[in-house]
C-alpha cells in the first residue's frame, strides 16, 4: 500500500477534512488530515512525504504562515493552497512562495486531482527549475508589449482596476487583453497564467 501518492489535508473544517479526504481515498491517493497548521507543523519531522493542501483562513496560524514556516524548515513538499473567497492577492503571494496551485472551495473533483497530479510531477522534476524558467520565456514571448504588462499586474496580485489605472486603459480592456494573453498561452486558469509568469520571472 505504501506505493500510493500521500496527501496531507490541513484544514480547520471538518467537512472539507471528510469530504476531500474520502474523494481522494476513492481516487487512490493515501491521506492524512490535520484540524490545523500549527498540528501538522509539530509533527513535521515524523509525517511521510507527500503533496500538501493547505487552507488559508485557518484560526492560529493561517495557510501562509505555515507555507512559511515550512520554507523555513527547509520542508520542500508541494503545497496546494484553499481558499474559500476569491482571493486573487492570497493566492499570487501563495504561489509567489512557492505553491503549485490555488484552488477556490467547492473545487472539483477533476481540478483537485489534476493540482494533485501537477504537485506530484514537480516533485519528481524539482530540478528542471531552470528548463522551466527558459521555457516560460518562450512561451511568453508571443504576448505583445502590452499584454505582457497586463500579466506583470496579474503577478503583482493587482485588481483589474488598478491595472487599468496604471496603464492607462479602461478595467474593460483589461479583461481583452487578459483572455487574449490566456487564450495566446493556452491555459484555463489564472493559476496556470501566474505559473508561467512566475516562472520567467515576472512580478518579482
Amino acid at each position: 500500500m505504501s506505493d500510493r501518492k500521500l496527501v496531507h489535508i490541513v484544514d480547520d473544517e471538518e467537512a472539507i477534512r471528510r469530504s476531500a479526504s474520502f474523494m481522494l481515498k476513492t481516487s487512490g491517493y493515501a491521506v492524512e488530515t490535520w484540524a490545523n497548521g500549527t498540528a501538522f507543523l509539530k509533527e513535521i519531522r515524523h509525517v511521510s512525504e507527500g503533496c500538501i493542501l493547505l487552507d488559508v483562513r485557518m484560526p492560529e496560524m493561517d495557510g501562509l504562515e505555515v507555507q512559511q514556516a515550512l520554507l523555513e524548515r527547509g520542508v520542500t513538499m508541494p503545497v496546494i493552497v484553499l481558499t474559500g473567497h476569491a482571493d486573487v492577492s492570497i493566492a499570487v503571494r501563495a504561489m509567489k512562495a512557492g505553491a503549485v496551485d490555488f484552488l477556490e472551495k467547492p473545487f472539483e473533483k477533476a481540478v483537485l486531482i489534476g493540482s494533485i497530479e501537477t504537485a506530484f510531477a514537480r516533485m519528481a522534476a524539482a530540478d528542471g527549475a531552470v528548463a522551466r524558467s527558459a521555457e516560460a520565456e518562450v512561451v511568453l514571448a508571443i504576448l505583445t508589449p502590452r499584454e505582457r504588462e497586463v500579466l506583470e499586474g496579474l503577478a503583482q496580485g493587482l485588481p483589474n482596476k488598478t491595472i487599468a489605472y496604471d496603464l492607462g486603459i479602461s478595467p474593460r480592456t483589461v479583461e481583452v487583453h487578459r483572455a487574449n494573453l490566456m487564450a495566446k498561452l493556452d491555459v484555463r486558469s489564472l493559476s496556470d497564467a501566474l505559473r508561467l509568469a512566475f516562472a520567467a520571472g515576472l512580478g518579482a
